[in-house]
Parts: structure tokens; sequence; C-alpha cells
């Protein structure tokens, strides 16, 4: 339901407040706050904020109100019926750096994510020319063309790159020429990392999982070539794991390796052992050391010799089980 601004909310956006309603426990709502226009749609004119059993999707500018707010409930949707999320439980002991690891982080899952939110957009009618003109609009308030020689803003030209060929899809051939024009380097890599993320499709929470491994090591990878320092998402940000029913009963040493990490677990402030999974090499759990921050061998016995649900339960830590 929305407030003021006699914003009216379309029949395919009621109907998906409606689906994340059945799927919520609480009420689910979405609200109009405001009346700024901006002139183009970009990811940071909606916000979910949760209170107790009552979620809001605050939609702050009504550019393009129906997109926008499709936009939120379907990335709301996707959590709730159980596609993998980002967890950060480590911390470099700086604030001002754990908070852009997390945004990275954030943004490059949502990339892959936005693979499934905006065909269901598609699907619905909810993005036509007018709003691929208002995203169009949103990069470049976004990113400015590349000077030369480069300057400092290539991650973020190189993330609304990727994010922009996954939005226009099919009809990207209509912008990439400008788009090549204006942001040549960031433009080739983008589209390197592009079609690593869309090699295999995004259908499923095993899938999606998959992809979002491949594009934090495609992303590194980019910016080692450019000389800039990698986000190490790989150890830094943990990803849901997604299991069959045979593999949550295997011993921990036969899916997952445990590393002493440099970083601390960020609730506890003592050194972190973060669990990877020997499968794609992502960190799918973090454990507090022992106290004292010495090595104890029984510690790692310990830990590798439990199952691995019970070990997730232990740390209550989400697992999803594979269909």
């Amino acid at each position: 339901m929305a407030k003021d601004n006699d914003v009216q909310i379309n029949d395919q956006v009621q109907s998906l407040i409606n689906a994340v309603n059945n799927y919520f426990p609480g009420k689910v709502t979405v609200d109009f706050i405001g009346k700024m226009k901006a002139g183009f749609v970009r990811q940071d004119q909606s916000q979910i904020v949760q209170d107790k059993d009552h979620i809001y999707i605050q939609v702050s500018d009504l550019s393009a109100p129906n997109y926008t707010a499709s936009h939120e409930l379907l990335h709301l949707l996707m959590i709730l019926r159980g596609f993998p999320q980002v967890f950060f439980s480590l911390t470099t002991g700086q604030d001002q750096l754990d908070d852009q690891l997390k945004m990275m982080g954030t943004e490059l899952y949502d990339i892959v994510s936005h693979i499934v939110v905006v065909a269901e957009q598609r699907k619905h009618n909810l993005i036509n020319k007018r709003i691929e003109a208002l995203y169009f609009n949103g990069i470049y308030n976004t990113i400015k063309p590349e000077p030369n020689p480069l300057d400092d803003q290539m991650t973020l030209r190189l993330l609304t790159l990727i994010d922009a060929h996954v939005f226009y899809g099919d009809n990207y051939d209509s912008v990439s020429d400008q788009l090549k024009k204006d942001f040549p380097v960031s433009f080739a890599a983008a589209e390197k990392i592009y079609n690593i993320i869309t090699e295999k499709p995004t259908n499923s929470p095993f899938e999606l999982r998959r992809n979002v491994v491949k594009i934090f090591k495609a992303f590194d990878n980019q910016l080692k070539q450019w000389e800039l320092p990698p986000l190490h998402n790989s150890e830094f940000t943990t990803v849901t794991t997604v299991l069959s029913k045979r593999q949550l009963n295997l011993e921990v040493r036969q899916l997952f390796q445990i590393f002493h990490s440099e970083l601390f677990e960020k609730n506890t402030d003592t050194r972190a052992y973060v669990g990877f999974y020997k499968a794609d090499e992502q960190n799918s759990f973090v454990i507090s050391g022992p106290k004292g921050n010495k090595e104890d061998p029984e510690f790692f016995k310990s830990m590798y010799d439990k199952k691995v649900e019970d070990l997730f339960k232990e740390l209550k830590m989400p697992y999803i089980i594979r269909q």
C-alpha cells in the first residue's frame, strides 16, 4: 500500500506485494516518500527497512515508482523463496574499509540477482522504452566518461556497465555504441565479465551461488589487470551454501577446508576461522577462534569431525537444500 503522493500502484506491482506477503509471516508494505523526480532510475532510490514483523519498501524517487518498487519487491521475494544471501562476519579492523568491502560485495551479488529480477520485470511489462531511457540517464548520473589517462573511478564504471548489460539484455545493442565510445576500457572489461556470469543460467539457488562466486573471482582478476587492489570477496563475503541432503550428512572435512584468517570475527573480535567450500573456494561460514587466539589442533579436529548439518545449526548459519 502506498502513502501520500497519489502514486498508483499498478496490478503487476500489487500482485508482487501479495506474493511477498504470502511468503513473509508478517506484513510487507510499499511506501512512496517525498516528491523527488530525478529523471533517472538507479538502485539507490529505494531501500528495505525491517521493523520486527513489518517490512517497509521505501521508494524515495518517483521517476518510475512501479519499476522501482517492483525491483525491490523481487529482490525480497528471491530471499524469501530461498535464494542465497551474502553475510559479512569478518572485519579488517577499519570501519571505513569494511563498509567499502560490504558495499562492493553486495553490489556484485546484486548484479547476479538482477539476471533474475530484470527477467521477471520484463515478463510483467515493468520495463519499457521509457524505463530504458531513464536507466540510461542513471548510468550517466553515476559515472563520467573515461579520461585519458584513466582515473580512480574505474571500479565504479566496471560495476555500472556489467549491471547495464544485465539490465538491457537482448536490447543492449540500442545503447552499446554510446557506452563503448564513452567508456572503451571499462566497456570491454564489463563485456568479458558479463559473458562469464551468463555462460550458464541463473534460474535456481544453486546456479545463483555459482554465478556470484564467478563474478567475485572475475572482478578481482580485472582489478589486478588494472593494477588496482582486489576486493577478496571470496574470503571476506560469506555466501549461503546450497547443499544436497546427502552432503548435509557428510563430515565437514569432506566438503570444507577451514583456514585461520588474518581478519577478525566482528562480533567477538577474535581471530576468525573461515570455512571454504572445496568445490568453489568460497567463504561459506565463519567461526570465532579459541580464546587467546592460539592455534589449537583439537579445535580444528572437533570442527572437521562434525556433520555439516550439525555445524551449520550450531553456528546458526543458514543453508539451502538443493532440489
